[in-house]
């Protein structure tokens, strides 16, 4: 082979180890800004709805649950996780999940006890998210964005604020990133729901910090340190409040941790700034 030949391979793979690294740091931007950007009273519990990558890692629910503990404010966050595996977001029924003396009726604490919650309404919000692909696959698209005004509807009617969860990309496709940006962005302007820019932070956060593996082997599901920056996205998104600091880590090591706060919190700000 010439030199030259080679030198042409070489700048070529260069060029595409480039455009690979740019690739997170390109989709961190919406193309659609959010028109809900003020998240509201801060929630005392929540009703998660999606699927697996919720349930992964003994579930963010426990992981935020524990997060918001350890700020030290008193607060406590009761949480139901509502999920079914490979689910997209119109498998579930969420009339269901809303009926009286229903799902929150009562929870289990101290010792494994029982209390029943007070009679009506159990939930402050409830966060939704759709399978990874449904939003912008061609044939699940229309019933993404169905979906969620149909859902979105049924909570507001009983005082349940909706939020969505935008998901994050595959890590082998990372061009999936904005456009789940701009879909989710998209259904919660067209519901008025808050939308938690979980993907984006996984964007901002690989671009900062390669050596962190966010993804489970299956290149899909979330690690621990996945799920971890995840609660954090959701913490500053719902409480408008840098998780930066909060000694709950997940058991992550404090420099990963403090990285993922960090990358959390500066999506927030970036992606819910006022136009």
């Amino acid at each position: 082979m010439s030199t030259f030949r080679f030198q042409r391979r070489a700048i070529g793979a260069l060029l595409s180890l480039v455009l690979a690294a740019l690739l997170p740091l390109q989709a961190a931007q919406a193309q659609t800004k959010p028109t809900r950007t003020d998240p509201g009273p801060a929630p005392e519990s929540l009703l998660w709805v999606g699927n697996s990558f919720f349930y992964f890692n003994n579930s963010m629910h426990n992981h935020f649950g524990r997060l918001v503990s350890s700020a030290g404010t008193g607060a406590r966050m009761r949480s139901t996780s509502a999920t079914l595996s490979g689910a997209g977001l119109d498998w579930h029924d969420i009339e269901s999940l809303l009926r009286p003396d229903g799902l929150g009726r009562y929870s289990f604490v101290g010792d494994n006890e029982i209390r029943f919650n007070k009679a009506g309404r159990q939930y402050d919000a409830a966060i939704m998210m759709d399978c990874s692909q449904c939003p912008v696959h061609p044939k699940l698209k229309d019933a993404f964005h169905g979906t969620v005004a149909k859902f979105s509807k049924a909570l507001v009617r009983d005082g349940v604020r909706p939020v969505l969860f935008m998901s994050w990309a595959y890590k082998d496709k990372p061009e999936m990133t904005a456009t789940l940006a701009e879909q989710y962005t998209l259904a919660g302007n067209a519901s008025d729901a808050l939308v938690i820019p979980a993907g984006l932070a996984w964007a901002k956060a690989i671009s900062r910090r390669p050596d962190v593996e966010l993804y489970d082997p299956d290149k899909r599901h979330p690690s621990l340190a996945g799920t971890y920056l995840s609660v954090c996205t959701v913490y500053a998104t719902l409480f408008r409040k840098s998780p930066v600091g909060l000694p709950y880590t997940a058991g992550l090591p404090a420099d990963v941790a403090t990285a993922l706060q960090t990358a959390a919190w500066d999506t927030v700000q970036e992606y819910l700034a006022k136009p």
